[in-house]
């Protein structure tokens, strides 16, 4: 059934069904109770349709549960202009951490230990802001915490070139480098044009 049948009680006069569509008039009641049957008949295929597609959905869910004292990454918000944690813009990571889990809040709630850096921020949040930290014993990490500004925000700079292409556009070429940013590691490197770094870090081209 159309979409248009299901509104109006008929279906839609066109040069495809122009001949099956006929001049049947009809009054009252028997307009009403077929429009009403109609209606019915969609909202059940509707219904049917939605918990088809539950099921396939529950398939593929799997519910995330942490324990007290194991460690999680706390996801950043991706959205433009959105700044959270002190974290914003193309450069910074998705998630955040780890950190430790300190107490469960309800069912999909947590606690978590937050560095001083982030003491202005409510620690407790949704299980779905959360990722499972896989303990690696060989996973180590050599951190240096940014120099913070008063906003909670720090200031980027480039530390390397690690390739270079060049990219046609109309009848030109125009050369790309990929540059390693400060705080990040190479694959977290952005494809930026090098005329522009060229003028900007002049030191990052000198052999």
């Amino acid at each position: 059934m159309a979409p248009f049948e299901a509104l109006y009680g008929r279906k839609c006069r066109s040069p495809i069904y122009w001949s099956d569509v006929g001049e049947r008039v009809e009054f009252g009641p028997d307009v009403l109770r077929e429009a009403e049957e109609k209606v019915q008949l969609a909202r059940k295929r509707l219904l049917t349709a939605q918990s088809r597609q539950k099921s396939y959905s529950d398939k593929r869910r799997r519910d995330l549960e942490f324990a007290v004292g194991d460690r999680v990454f706390l996801k950043v918000s991706l959205m433009r202009g959105v700044k959270r944690f002190g974290e914003r813009g193309k450069l910074s990571p998705r998630y955040i951490g780890p950190y430790e889990i300190l107490e469960r809040i309800g069912m999909v709630a947590y606690r978590l230990a937050l560095p001083p850096k982030l003491a202005g921020v409510h620690n407790v949040f949704h299980v779905s802001n959360l990722c499972k930290y896989m303990h690696d014993p060989e996973h180590v990490l050599v951190y240096e915490p940014p120099e913070l500004q008063d906003d909670m925000s720090y200031e980027e700079f480039p530390v390397e070139i690690l390739a270079r292409e060049v990219r046609k556009l109309r009848n030109r070429g125009i050369p790309y480098v990929k540059v390693r940013w400060s705080n990040h590691d190479d694959r977290e490197a952005t494809w930026e044009l090098e005329d522009e770094m060229k003028a900007n870090h002049p030191h990052l081209f000198e052999d």
